[in-house]
């Protein structure tokens, strides 16, 4: 059993498809096995996948600062809510509870998260996989805007194959799995070495 944090919308204006995914996604965790770190909301995509890992048995555990238990409405149902002082600490308990990484569609929250997770695995800080679910063509503007970066020098090819893009539910778990059992994956340190996988083409 891996303990997954998933980063995703908290906004009530997306699309119902999006929420679906999120279902999908609490479901999937849940039939695998894993238990859920989110950020303790229970509005949207959060507590849609929260709500479906409960309901097929998984424990949860909601992280949330004080100031946005009302804004994105806390998620009290949690087998764990923990209400922090601010976003920085919100992230940090997040961090150390999780095995693992997935993000999924979502806006400049999320985008924030998964680039501090995935920034400090590869500067050896942590060896957790970081994997983003790319339904959709949800990311394909972003994963363009990387390969760019990457090509004019502003990120290293080994930093960008440190992020995991998939484009279904399924995906994300076999690699999240793969990765946490993969005889290759060591303790975090500035010259450990990681399983990477691509970038792939939008």
């Amino acid at each position: 059993m891996a303990h997954v944090c998933v980063y995703c919308a908290s906004s009530t204006s997306i699309e119902p498809g999006l929420i679906e995914l999120a279902t999908e996604v609490g479901a999937e965790l849940a039939r695998r096995g894993h238990s859920l770190v989110s950020g303790g909301g229970r509005v949207s995509m959060m507590g849609a996948v929260a709500a479906a890992a409960r309901a097929g048995g998984a424990r949860t555990v909601g992280v949330i600062p004080e100031a946005l238990s009302s804004r994105e409405i806390a998620d009290f149902d949690s087998d764990e809510l923990i209400l922090t002082t601010g976003m920085r600490e919100r992230k940090a308990a997040m961090d150390d509870r999780a095995d693992a990484f997935l993000g999924l569609p979502g806006g400049i929250g999320t985008l924030e998260e998964m680039f501090e997770v995935w920034t400090s695995r590869s500067l050896g800080m942590h060896a957790k996989p970081v994997v983003l679910l790319n339904t959709g063509g949800f990311y394909g503007g972003l994963l363009s805007w990387l390969r760019d970066l990457e090509a004019r020098g502003f990120v290293r090819r080994e930093a960008l194959a440190m992020l995991t893009v998939v484009s279904s539910v399924s995906e994300a778990f076999d690699a999240i799995e793969l990765e946490l059992h993969s005889e290759t994956r060591v303790e975090a340190g500035p010259s450990a070495p990681v399983r990477v996988t691509p970038v792939p083409d939008a």
